[in-house]
């Protein structure tokens, strides 16, 4: 289906749900272009310069540059583009990625999050998984972050809470504060004319700077770098390193575990969202794999489900047989289960299979119980 909607070049565009991906982009032209793959799965609604849309599939739009967009939920992945009216994204299950936009707003991303040049703020209540930030002239705030942070070139204030590493490039501002809390290291790259009023908690600081004493059993240091006109504050549940030296993601691997980042700071952006990407990928195959012998096992073991006459099933897995009859005795052949077999007691329940009572027996039987 393909549909041509005209509202105005400041249109407010509602999307209450996209079941598949969605392809979002702005462009210079004054009307709304719609596609959906398959057109009884969509609805719309238009009166003036508002339009509502609801799909079940993947959404291509096209839309004038200055619309504004609130999306309540995207089922897949996501790319947004020149769009420079204020996006609001409430939750969004698959992967995002956003270039060239204003301001941005978003509630929950349940995969990995990448955006490139932003001339407004940036506001993420929560993000499940990595996130990739370059490029923003506002603000920058991050309530949660899951995994890793990789950001750079911020002209704004930046709050962040990161449960793991963080990679931070920046050149601070006077009266700035920039305000990052790590689970794990923290590594912190600035122009060797930095000003800024560094205060550092963590469980080893590293400050690799000319002039700055070393103080390597400190755990907690307050530095001013110039005329410390920038407020920085890092916490760290790791350690943490800061230096101006270019090449800092080349030595990353001799601290902390940025051996995993392989940060190289000619291409930053781009190499942390190609290395998550690549680790998607290989997460993604490693799901599959495990769902296909998921399903097989239960294909196996329904197969083997039998009824006797007090309507109680007698399950068995592999080499083990339980009757779960009112007198039945879980009797394990072998002394220890598998991962699967506890997989498959719970997708069993799961599909209304078992009683949540049959299950426990089976678990408890898994673990050696009576």
């Amino acid at each position: 289906m393909s549909k041509t909607i005209s509202a105005g070049r400041t249109p407010k565009i509602f999307i209450e749900k996209i079941g598949g991906d969605l392809s979002l982009v702005g462009w210079e032209g004054d009307d709304i272009l719609i596609k959906c793959d398959d057109d009884e799965e969509m609805r719309l609604k238009h009166e003036g310069d508002t339009v509502n849309i609801y799909c079940e599939d993947d959404v291509s739009l096209r839309v004038p540059k200055l619309a504004s967009v609130s999306i309540q939920f995207i089922e897949g992945d996501a790319s947004i583009r020149g769009v420079m009216g204020a996006i609001e994204l409430k939750t969004i299950a698959g992967d995002l990625s956003i270039r060239d936009v204003d301001m941005v707003s978003i509630d929950t991303i349940e995969s990995d999050f990448s955006l490139r040049t932003a001339k407004g703020n940036l506001f993420v209540k929560s993000a499940h998984s990595d996130v990739s930030i370059r490029d923003v002239d506002g603000s920058v705030t991050l309530e949660s972050v899951a995994d890793d942070l990789a950001l750079r070139d911020v002209r704004g204030n930046v709050i962040a809470n990161v449960a793991e590493d963080v990679v931070l490039y920046l050149n601070p501002r006077a009266d700035n504060v920039y305000s990052v809390t790590a689970g794990d290291d923290i590594l912190l790259v600035m122009p060797p004319k930095a000003n800024a009023t560094l205060t550092l908690n963590g469980d080893e600081i590293d400050v690799e700077w000319k002039g700055v004493e070393k103080d390597e059993d400190a755990t907690s240091r307050t530095v001013i770098l110039g005329d410390g006109s920038a407020a920085v504050k890092l916490i760290a549940g790791g350690d943490i390193r800061v230096t101006n030296q270019a090449d800092a993601g080349e030595s990353a691997e001799d601290f902390g575990n940025f051996a995993g980042i392989g940060v190289d700071w000619s291409g930053f952006g781009d190499r942390i969202s190609r290395q998550v990407e690549q680790a998607t990928q290989r997460a993604q195959r490693k799901v599959e794999e495990a769902a296909r012998r998921v399903e097989q096992k239960t294909r196996e073991a329904e197969r083997r489900i039998s009824h006797r006459g007090s309507g109680k099933p007698v399950f068995q897995v592999g080499p083990w047989s339980w009757d779960l009859s009112s007198k039945g005795v879980p009797m394990p052949i072998k002394p220890q289960a598998t991962d699967e077999e506890r997989m498959l007691i719970l997708k069993m329940l799961q599909d209304k299979k078992i009683t949540a009572a049959e299950a426990e027996k089976l678990l408890a039987s898994l673990e050696g119980g009576s």
